[in-house]
């Protein structure tokens, strides 16, 4: 009787700890009203189906459970296919896929948050502020280890800020 209760408590503790290692993954239509809730940077994880280090950075650096733990709790995550072709509404602009030749093309707004010189590549990791503004633009691929250094110190700076906003009214 000891062991099927040993067992039981281990099968919860393994649905629990799963259950709080999920990703949480808002849309572009959707993080706008979140922010008025709570604010927070935003993370857009841009990517394409074809792409080879996309795929290893969504089965690796996305499912590891620090980056998972610190997105989820200080962070808004986007993941989004640079040629999806569903048109959406972000801040008051309608964003749409733009064909460049037969079957290919690129969102506009895949456009607008992955270029870096006027070139695009994937994948790219965008984070935005509160104020939606741009704050970091990296193209190629991240680490768990990278992504999570880059986290913290955005996380840092947010709470810094936040500190010191609070401590001025």
């Amino acid at each position: 009787m000891k062991a099927i209760h040993i067992f039981i408590t281990l099968l919860l503790f393994i649905a629990t700890q799963n259950a709080v290692s999920q990703l949480q993954i808002n849309s572009f239509t959707t993080i706008e009203e979140k922010m008025k809730t709570i604010a927070k940077p935003i993370v857009v994880f841009i990517h394409t189906d074809w792409c080879v280090y996309c795929k290893n950075m969504k089965n690796t650096t996305f499912n590891d459970p620090e980056v998972i733990e610190k997105l989820n709790n200080d962070f808004y995550f986007i993941s989004f296919n640079a040629e999806s072709r569903e048109s959406i509404d972000f801040l008051n602009h309608t964003f749409h896929f733009e064909s460049n030749g037969h079957r290919t093309g690129v969102h506009s707004l895949a456009k607008e948050l992955a270029t870096v010189n006027n070139k695009i590549a994937y994948p790219t990791t965008t984070i935005l502020n509160q104020d939606y503004e741009v704050i970091l633009q990296y193209q190629s691929f991240l680490s768990a280890k990278d992504l999570n250094i880059i986290l913290e110190k955005i996380s840092q700076n947010n709470e810094k800020h936040t500190t010191n906003l609070h401590s001025t009214f």
